[in-house]
C-alpha cells in the first residue's frame, strides 16, 4: 500500500475509536487491521516497558489490562498524522479517567509500521511517570508452570 493509503487506514482507525459518542465508538477496525504477528513496543524503562507480541497479546494482555484501569468512556484522540512509505506517525492525546476518578490524559507519539494493509508494529512513546501515577505499575507476567 502507498503512504497515503496507510495514512488513511490509520486515520480511519482513530476516527472510529475516538468518536465522542461512546455508543458509536468502534475499535473493530483496529483489531481487524492488526497482523496476527503484530508487535506493540512500549518504550522506556518503567514497569509498562515491554513488547506485546501477537494480535491476541496486544488485544488481551495490553488493551485488556488498560480497560480494567479506565472507565468505559476511554479514548485517544489523534491530532497529527505523518506518513512515509510503510510508516505512519501519530501524535495523540488521551481523554480518560480511572475508576478512582483520576484523569489520565497522556500525550502519545505512536509509530505504526504497516505491511500489505496490516499493522505489523506499533512503537509507543508517552509520559511514563503519568502512566504509573494514574494507572499504577503494569503487573508482572503470570508465572506459568513448566509443562
Amino acid at each position: 500500500m502507498s503512504a497515503s493509503a496507510n495514512k488513511t487506514l490509520i486515520k480511519d482507525i482513530f476516527a472510529a475509536a475516538a468518536n465522542p459518542d461512546p455508543a458509536v465508538r468502534d475499535r473493530a477496525l483496529f483489531a481487524a487491521s492488526l497482523a496476527d504477528d503484530a508487535r506493540w513496543v512500549v518504550t522506556g524503562q518503567y514497569s509498562w516497558s515491554r513488547t506485546f507480541t501477537g494480535k491476541q497479546s496486544i488485544l488481551n494482555d495490553l488493551h485488556g489490562y488498560v480497560r480494567t484501569r479506565l472507565r468505559d468512556r476511554t479514548r485517544t484522540v489523534a491530532h497529527r498524522f505523518i506518513a512515509e512509505g510503510d510508516i505512519v506517525v501519530v501524535e495523540a492525546k488521551g481523554d480518560n479517567v480511572t475508576p478512582e476518578g483520576v484523569r489520565y490524559d497522556n500525550d502519545y507519539c505512536l509509530v505504526f509500521r504497516l505491511e500489505d494493509g496490516k499493522i505489523k508494529e506499533i512503537r509507543e512513546y508517552c509520559d511514563s511517570i503519568l502512566t504509573e501515577k494514574a494507572l499504577g505499575p503494569f503487573p508482572q507476567a503470570p508465572v506459568r508452570a513448566a509443562g
